[in-house]
């Protein structure tokens, strides 16, 4: 058998498999070494080849796209990621108070710019507020290869420069948070810094909220009733005189926060405008002496004691003299007076006496309950801790039960008058809107609440708060004038003037507080400055506009069930009846 047909017998080769008879003999020995090292070195060539290709094109992709001016500079002065998916913030009906808008900036390459004196005037004539000189100054430094011309750009600006056709001009899209609402909702709402951090307000208090969940935040803040407000706010300030006002509309039953100004204010959208004083927050970061307003307290303490009820008397015929201080009235009834009395005439006197009874323990261990002693929990980062006396001696018992020798915020005020009015439960106080029915913590009983809403009917029907009636609303409020404290005395000339209402009284949903600051008398109000006429007529004109708003509407004040649920029989003096429902 030949070598041939004994390759076809080999099972592994195809069938029709036909040997090269021409076939070369495979190289060996030196030659094959030598055609092995040639084949690697090609392929080493090759490789080296392909990686410099590879290094050079990503080179050139970050140079032009991650190094270069108009890029990266760009991308560290505008802080482009700074604002990812912020969420909104909206009022408890839906309304936009401030989002998050791509808006472009204007940058240029004073390398590229041909005549630099030419678009440096054309640019000032888009910007009117830029100064073509300066412009024209910054392009023609010298190695410089980035400027900023202008931020925020409306689309009318930025089709004006694109038809320069000048290509070292370029955008930059940019992250902006906008405020529609302007000052409305200035310490409300806050504002971000450049780098989209929340510098104030709810923006900074709720910061990693609005950075990581894109939902809007909705507050309890209603944009009408703010709007009321601020503007009755204004018009007090305004009309006597006044240096700064502020105040607050709080739910009574929730703790919700439905409105809070604090005048002077800013606008976030500019924040080069203002002052230290506008972006200062005095409803919640202020505190204050507030003065007679305080009362409210000091009764609910005594009658919650047991110690006395509406008709226990105390000695208000002469002024208190302890150590160097003297205690007086503004509105000396010079007799004995009930603790209905006391509180209608506004008495520091009968005041001071209902203190002393009740004693220091108690008065510290009850305004500890309503929250008047401690910094409050609120989702605004501006919130104050008040000034309590240290120690606590008898003559701090008799001036905090009149509103004097301790401070406290606007928040905690409403907080507070909210238990005692509600029926006797404190609610955290809130500028979040409320899914659910909040769970309040009990401080008074429900019969003290009841005995408190007819003695806050009294003050404005035959007190010091008359001009805070609004007619068909039920208001029950309580006056506060106090000398502001100036180093380490008092400045009788420069008066803190508040007021506190609350509506319907007979069913309190709401308690409005406003404080006018340094207010003057006028002549309409025959010089005085005080609370019942500066602060009074504010709560009294907010009511009537916001009632309709919220759904409260009027009722017959005289009708017999309502006369029956407020009334207070008072001493008869001198052969005349004190009566007021």
């Amino acid at each position: 058998m030949t070598e041939t047909s004994k390759a076809d017998d080999n099972p592994c080769r195809p069938r029709h498999f036909k040997p090269l008879l021409c076939a070369p003999a495979p190289m060996s020995g030196p030659g094959r070494t030598a055609l092995e090292i040639c084949h690697t070195r090609l392929l080493v060539t090759g490789a080296l080849f392909i990686v410099a290709f590879l290094t050079i094109g990503a080179q050139l992709i970050d140079v032009m796209e991650l190094r270069s001016p108009d890029k990266a500079t760009a991308r560290n002065h505008a802080g482009e990621h700074a604002l990812p998916g912020r969420a909104d913030i909206v009022d408890r009906h839906g309304v936009l108070l401030a989002t998050t808008l791509v808006m472009p900036s204007l940058y240029a390459n004073p390398k590229q710019i041909l005549d630099k004196e030419r678009v440096a005037a054309e640019l000032a004539q888009i910007f009117p507020e830029l100064s073509a000189a300066k412009l024209a100054e910054s392009f023609n430094r010298p190695n410089l290869s980035f400027v900023w011309i202008k931020h925020d750009l409306t689309p009318r600006q930025q089709m004006a420069v694109n038809a320069l056709g000048e290509h070292a001009l370029q955008f930059l899209n940019e992250d902006r948070r906008v405020y529609p609402k302007g000052n409305l909702f200035a310490h409300v709402v806050g504002f971000v810094d450049s780098d989209g951090k929340g510098m104030a307000g709810i923006e900074a208090g709720l910061d990693k909220r609005l950075k990581t969940d894109p939902t809007p935040v909705r507050l309890s803040a209603d944009a009408r009733v703010q709007f009321i407000l601020r503007n009755e706010i204004l018009h007090q300030m305004t009309a006597f005189g006044a240096k700064r006002g502020f105040g607050l509309v709080m739910n009574v039953r929730s703790g919700e926060v439905l409105a809070l100004a604090s005048l002077p204010d800013f606008d976030p959208n500019d924040l080069t405008a203002a002052s230290t004083d506008q972006l200062y927050n005095h409803a919640t970061f202020g505190v204050y002496e507030m003065g007679s307003v305080f009362k409210i307290f000091n009764t609910a303490m005594l009658l919650s004691s047991g110690l006395a009820n509406l008709s226990t008397k105390f000695d208000a015929t002469n002024p208190i003299k302890i150590g160097r201080f003297t205690i007086h009235d503004d509105h000396p009834q010079r007799r004995w007076l009930s603790v209905a009395e006391v509180f209608q005439y506004s008495s520091n006197i009968g005041s001071a006496k209902e203190a002393v009874t009740a004693g220091v323990p108690r008065q510290e261990d009850f305004l500890g309950k309503l929250g008047l002693l401690n910094t409050p929990h609120f989702e605004l980062p501006e919130v104050a801790a008040p000034h309590i006396p240290s120690p606590w001696h008898e003559i701090n018992l008799m001036t905090v039960a009149f509103g004097h020798g301790i401070s406290v915020s606007l928040l905690q005020m409403a907080t507070a008058v909210s238990a005692v009015v509600n029926g006797g439960l404190l609610y955290r106080p809130t500028l979040i809107a409320r899914a659910s029915e909040p769970q309040g913590e009990r401080v008074l009983t429900p019969a003290i609440s009841d005995e408190m809403r007819r003695l806050l009917r009294l003050v404005v029907t035959s007190g010091t708060g008359k001009f805070a009636a609004a007619p068909g609303y039920l208001v029950g409020g309580k006056t506060g004038t106090a000398e502001e404290v100036q180093n380490k005395g008092y400045a009788r000339k420069q008066l803190l003037s508040s007021f506190v209402g609350v509506f319907p009284i007979n069913d309190p949903k709401y308690v409005i507080i406003i404080s006018i600051d340094q207010p003057h008398g006028t002549h309409a109000s025959y010089g005085y400055a005080t609370a019942g006429w500066v602060a009074a007529p504010g709560v009294s004109r907010i009511i009537e506009r916001m009632a309709p708003l919220v759904g409260i509407h009027p009722i017959d004040e005289d009708a017999p069930d309502i006369r029956r649920a407020l009334m207070i029989e008072t001493p008869v003096p001198e052969g005349r009846k004190l009566a007021a429902e």
